[in-house]
């Protein structure tokens, strides 16, 4: 069974809540908190990568390597993003059958212009709803036969406002997106406006910081939500931990992080007792 029909059935079951992993050692905690997903975020893999901001600077198969890398760390379906699919149909094409060959579970597509940004900066561009459109039924057509779930992003909100952004989700819908995800959603009425506006199963992804973070589970569902992402959450705690550990060394020549977290706390976070578990059957 792959991670896509394994995903479907649980999304057939109810509201998916995912947090966001920027590297496979964060999915495994996300794994290990007993989510039943987990988003790879292109904000955080571009930060883990590169140190640097989500400004379309990761290519097509550094995006894949991720999404791969990060299937094989955890048993749970990952949601990846895929940008804008990273040229043309062709481009649309591969996208598709490298993360299906990764056992990526759901991709999600979006209609930012080439480079592509993060959907919360200022500056974005937005190719035509037609030209989305079609991509969108690109990579519908590219993944055949296959569970590969398909959810068309858009950007408008931010740019062109909500009745453009609720339009052009609807013309992903009718090019055969399975989900749709209206990106930039920072208050409570947007997420209502969305969630009641917009018919079909429907993503929302909820920005640390914003008012509509504190959007719950249960409202979301209720507003016709099939998944919730918190792309954030995960990223800004772990990098404001380091940061603090960092400067009470550099102030006082000791750190607290072991006192908060072990060598054995984190031998088990990446599953030590495994392999020693095949070295004692196995080795020599």
């Amino acid at each position: 069974m792959t991670s896509a029909t394994r995903f479907r059935a649980l999304l057939n079951a109810g509201l998916v809540q995912a947090p966001g992993a920027s590297d496979p050692l964060t999915a495994r905690l996300v794994q290990q908190a007993g989510f039943d997903a987990v988003y790879m975020t292109g904000f955080g893999v571009t930060a883990a990568r590169l140190g640097m901001p989500d400004l379309g600077l990761l290519t097509q198969s550094e995006m894949s390597d991720a999404a791969r890398n990060m299937v094989r760390a955890v048993g749970i379906p990952v949601i990846a993003d895929a940008d804008n699919g990273y040229g043309g149909p062709s481009n649309v094409e591969r996208t598709v059958h490298e993360y299906i060959q990764a056992d990526v579970a759901a991709l999600h597509l979006e209609d930012q212009t080439s480079p592509k940004r993060c959907g919360q900066l200022a500056g974005v561009h937005l190719m035509d709803d037609f030209r989305a459109a079609r991509h969108i039924a690109a990579a519908v057509d590219a993944r055949g036969e296959h569970d590969l779930i398909i959810i068309g992003r858009t950007d408008a909100l931010g740019v062109e406002g909500l009745d453009v952004a609720l339009d052009r989700a609807r013309r992903y819908h009718d090019s055969g997106a399975d989900l749709l995800f209206v990106d930039g959603v920072t208050t409570l009425a947007e997420a209502e406006a969305i969630g009641t506006k917009l018919e079909g199963p429907k993503v929302i992804a909820l920005i640390t910081g914003t008012e509509a973070a504190r959007l719950t589970p249960a409202e979301a569902r209720d507003l016709g939500y099939s998944i919730v992402l918190h792309p954030l959450d995960a990223l800004f705690a772990a990098t404001k931990a380091a940061a603090s550990s960092l400067a009470t060394l550099r102030r006082t020549g000791f750190s607290d992080a072991a006192a908060a977290f072990s060598y054995d706390d984190f031998m088990g976070v990446v599953g030590l007792d495994h392999h020693k578990r095949l070295d004692d059957t196995y080795g020599s």
